[in-house]
């Protein structure tokens, strides 16, 4: 009898999170880097932006969020201009392909709350990025 209930109550946590998952709203995430203390993005990353953009429908019901980072080197005051700079680089190509202002939120973290190890090389150089967060406005 336990072996059934668990095995029913398995099941029907296994359907929730099926279900749950399927409520879920969809996030899309493009990565921007940078050279060490560089904001310029080049040509290549922007084409590369407006493709993933466009492949996006309805983007004008969507949030955007933009969040700039950076790796270790330097001051924090510097790296946090450093940040700030990026994400101004980032809303830029935003607003020239033709996305709202007033759907775009901006978050500079510098060094702070770094997602790869900032005691590596390779962990440096990811850090050097922008996210462009996009998901759906939640009615």
């Amino acid at each position: 009898m336990k072996k059934h209930l668990l095995t029913a109550l398995f099941a029907t946590a296994l359907s929730n999170l099926a279900y749950a998952q399927e409520e879920k709203p969809a996030y899309h995430i493009f990565s921007i880097y940078f050279g060490g203390g560089s904001y310029y993005i080049d040509e290549e990353q922007i084409q590369e932006l407006y493709k993933w953009l466009d492949g996006i429908p309805d983007i004008e019901t969507q949030q955007i969020s933009i969040h700039s980072h950076t790796d270790n080197i330097g001051s924090m005051e510097y790296n946090k201009m450093l940040s700030r700079y990026r994400s101004e680089s980032a809303l830029q190509q935003l607003l020239n392909k033709g996305i709202p202002h007033d759907i775009i939120d901006i978050a500079d973290f510098g060094e702070e709350s770094p997602i790869y190890n900032n005691d590596t090389w390779d962990g440096k150089l990811r850090n050097r990025r922008v996210d462009i967060i996009i998901k759906p406005l939640i009615m």
